[in-house]
């Protein structure tokens, strides 16, 4: 047996396993991103592909948060409201679709980002609010609710990052929130006015916020 051989049967052991290590560590890596509850993006795993999908204009970045949750919590059992949040992040991963991405930011507060192609998204986001109000297959039909949607389309604020359009998303989903109004755009006008990414009610929000918004 010549000198190469010997050297590459030698190394071919250390290879190998080094790449069993690799693929160990990829995966714990996509673990830790994902939420063991529904599935989706964490949000440091959110934070990354949807930044990535902000480069196209035609990214819509949605806040959405489930109204009385602690309710159905305390009436139902905690059983019942994950039952909840995990039929709320199939839906609205489903009508994200392949393109975009929705992420679970903690507590019954989701994220997502869309990518428009027919400049619909109004009327997409009124169908998903409809869509995220049904009751909870296998469920009782009392364990249901509404869920809550602030938009933004990132080319409106082509000057903000994601953390920015977030923000602006969080207010227009707290005016929808305190209007009932099932959904709500940023840039229509003035919403809740946020100091550091807090909207009004929050710790750290000005107590005299405008709250005039308009609906899409």
């Amino acid at each position: 047996m010549n000198t190469l051989a010997t050297v590459l049967l030698s190394v071919l052991p250390i290879a190998t396993g080094w790449a069993v290590h690799m693929w160990w560590l990829r995966g714990c890596l996509n673990t830790a991103r994902r939420d063991p509850l529904t599935g989706l993006r964490t949000r440091d795993g959110f934070t990354r592909r949807a930044t990535a999908l902000l480069k196209d204009p035609r990214a819509v970045v949605v806040l959405a948060d489930v109204d009385k949750f602690k309710n159905i919590n305390d009436t139902y059992g905690h059983a019942a409201g994950d039952a909840l949040l995990k039929a709320t992040a199939e839906r609205l991963a489903h009508y994200v679709g392949r393109a975009g991405v929705a992420g679970r930011l903690g507590g019954d507060e989701f994220a997502a980002v869309l990518i428009d192609d027919h400049g619909t998204a109004a009327d997409l986001l009124a169908v998903l609010h409809g869509v995220l109000a049904r009751p909870v297959a296998d469920q009782d039909p009392a364990v249901r609710t509404t869920v809550s949607l602030g938009w933004v389309r990132a080319a409106d604020f082509p000057a903000e990052d994601l953390s920015g359009l977030l923000r602006r998303a969080d207010e227009a989903m707290y005016a929808a929130k305190q209007a009932r109004a099932g959904t709500r755009r940023a840039g229509l006008g003035w919403l809740f006015a946020t100091v550091t990414g807090r909207r009004a009610g929050r710790t750290g929000a000005r107590t005299a916020a405008p709250a005039v918004g308009v609906a899409a």
